[in-house]
């Protein structure tokens, strides 16, 4: 952890580029002060006292009030074309989607699945279906039939909202086995093809453009995020409406939201941050939020971030690293002078990625810590704190953070020596905290042990309060008596200069248990060679101590990595140990 610190000097509070103080000036000050009932007073509420709707939050309140003309969402077609959608505009579609609903019979706290790329349609769905009372459960447009399947099915799905090609690849087979599901609303058909195969413009166009939410329970029901690994069923983890003051609050602080702000979050809604953050927390606040149908393309980013004057950027680690390997000078070839902030979630940032963005952007990328069982930023590197690259940095005011280890029984210790590696856990109580897995009870109770969710992550803490991401419980790396952590090892291999990104496991080994072993990918120009595998060895000796250095390197074109930009290590040791890979249909495409 200080070895990061020494290696990668803290960067500076307040970038040159910021016109407008950050909303948090006193992180120390606030988090004394701060209440969750203060910041529900800053939302409206449904009328007459009638609970706390998200979409009434993301959508209405603007749309009845100052800022009905606002331009809500810009669309990006792949083709060049472009959709704009103004929050009064938003409120008629979710309307209609909502009566769409209520005419086919679709009833509070059922859920309501989209399978689908970046479409105006599907945000007029989770609008629309929060407005219902109905749930929004998103699914990647990239699984396949048998994953589709499983969500679907443990789901209860009885809508489904998706295109033609989705339907005909990966959904008609699967209607034999799906019973319940009763109703398919196809994005791009013109018309009706048969029941309960409906054209959802057809639908859209006779429904009303007035909808009344009704009466909506903070508590009710509002999102299920089915999350998976490469192998085991998928979890479907259940958050509710009050999550949304989680939404805002992170927004707020750590985003750090203004009024005429451009926002663009690359993430797709088929994970979590695509939705939290990719639809909610920029509506929430009434600004401007970007979405792109198009897959990562550097030049169309640059472009993208250009032209659009995009002022605050949320995207994931694969995609920095992917651009830190292009012979691109950005601030030379892109006008990038609106650019305030850029942040990164989806795995621990890099050091190196962190001073990258500092030195080829103008701009530090600041990293932040959640899950999707959390519903939304907990941990943070602020704009007007401290950046120590490297670190996932400081909680969100509200949120108490420690660092555990087990004890007896159904007991924590909170470890307070900085420095000392354990469980990071959160104390229960924020608002977008899941509140179940979908129909699996008992796993979602061994999530808690005493007075703290488990994050099954680890971590330390610094003297000041920072925390520092050592890796997954289950990928620690147990070699010869040590503990070592993957990220640390990544993080000292990406500084030589031939590399752009490592992946780490341990790899069984009769006598020390596990040896650990890096998959490295080369930065373009740069060719594999015995000579190089030597010299990355004894860089990373030099670096971590021969006890903690890979004892094997293997080149590889491409990592794999999911869509949200994790490196799937688990599958780099399914593959390395020859077992069966499980469902892969979350892998991001090969480059």
């Amino acid at each position: 952890m200080k070895e990061n610190t020494r290696r990668c000097k803290a960067i500076k509070k307040v970038p040159d580029s910021w016109v407008m103080q950050p909303n948090l000036l006193d992180y120390g000050k606030q988090c004394e002060r701060f209440s969750w009932e203060d910041v529900r007073r800053e939302l409206d509420g449904l009328p007459e006292d009638e609970g706390l709707n998200i979409a009434h939050e993301a959508v209405d309140r603007h749309a009845n009030g100052t800022r009905g003309s606002i331009l809500a969402i810009r669309w990006l077609g792949k083709d060049g074309s472009v959709r704009d959608f103004s929050y009064a505009e938003l409120k008629r579609q979710s309307n209609r989607f909502a009566n769409v609903l209520r005419q086919l019979g679709i009833k509070r706290g059922e859920p309501v699945f989209v399978l689908a790329g970046r479409a105006p349609e599907l945000y007029f769905a989770a609008l629309g279906t929060w407005k219902n009372g109905s749930v929004f459960c998103p699914l990647f447009s990239a699984f396949g039939p048998e994953p589709v399947y499983q969500r679907l099915s443990k789901g209860d799905a009885k809508v489904l909202v998706t295109t033609e090609r989705l339907y005909k690849q990966k959904v008609a087979d699967l209607r034999v086995r799906l019973p319940q599901l009763q109703h398919i609303l196809l994005i791009d058909a013109d018309a009706d093809i048969g029941e309960g195969l409906w054209s959802l413009t057809k639908q859209m166009e006779g429904a009303a453009d007035d909808f009344t939410i009704p009466p909506t329970d903070p508590e009710d029901m509002a999102i299920i995020h089915f999350t998976s690994g490469t192998t085991g069923m998928p979890k479907g983890a259940i958050h509710v409406h009050n999550a949304v003051l989680t939404h805002y609050l992170t927004g707020k602080y750590v985003l750090d939201f203004h009024p005429g702000d451009v926002f663009w979050c690359t993430a797709d809604p088929g994970w979590v941050t695509g939705t939290s953050y990719g639809i909610i927390a920029p509506l929430v606040h009434g600004i401007t939020n970007i979405i792109d149908e198009a897959e990562f393309d550097a030049k169309r980013w640059y472009h993208l971030l250009e032209e659009q004057k995009v002022n605050i950027w949320y995207t994931a680690p694969t995609a920095i690293r992917r651009l830190m390997r292009l012979a691109v000078s950005p601030r030379k070839q892109y006008d990038l002078s609106h650019l305030r902030s850029i942040h990164s979630v989806g795995e621990p940032l890099n050091p190196e990625a962190v001073s990258w963005g500092q030195e080829n952007l103008g701009l530090p990328i600041h990293d932040n810590w959640w899950q999707t069982e959390t519903g939304g930023i907990m941990i943070a590197n602020f704009p007007a704190v401290e950046i120590r690259p490297g670190s996932m940095g400081l909680p969100l005011p509200g949120v108490e953070a420690a660092i555990v280890r087990r004890a007896a029984g159904e007991a924590v210790e909170v470890i307070t020596e900085p420095g000392i590696q354990g469980e990071l856990a959160l104390k229960p109580g924020w608002p977008s905290m899941f509140r179940g897995y979908l129909h699996d009870e008992e796993r979602y109770r061994k999530c808690f042990v005493g007075a703290w969710y488990i994050t099954g992550d680890l971590a330390k803490r610094d003297a000041d309060g920072y925390f520092w991401f050592v890796g997954r419980a289950d990928d620690i790396i147990k070699t010869s008596g040590h503990m070592v952590g993957p990220f640390e090892v990544e993080s000292a291999l990406l500084e030589h200069p031939a590399v752009a990104e490592v992946g780490v496991i341990g790899k069984p080994n009769p006598v020390i248990g596990e040896l650990v072993k890096a998959f490295v990918s080369l930065k373009p120009g740069i060719e594999p060679s015995e000579q190089l595998r030597l010299e990355l060895i004894g860089f990373a000796r030099k670096k971590l101590g021969s006890a903690v250095a890979p004892k094997e390197i293997e080149f590889q074109d491409n990592l794999p990595k999911t869509r949200s930009g994790k490196i799937m290590r688990r599958l780099l040791k399914t593959r390395e140990l020859g077992l069966t890979e499980g469902d892969i249909s979350t892998l991001e495409a090969d480059e």
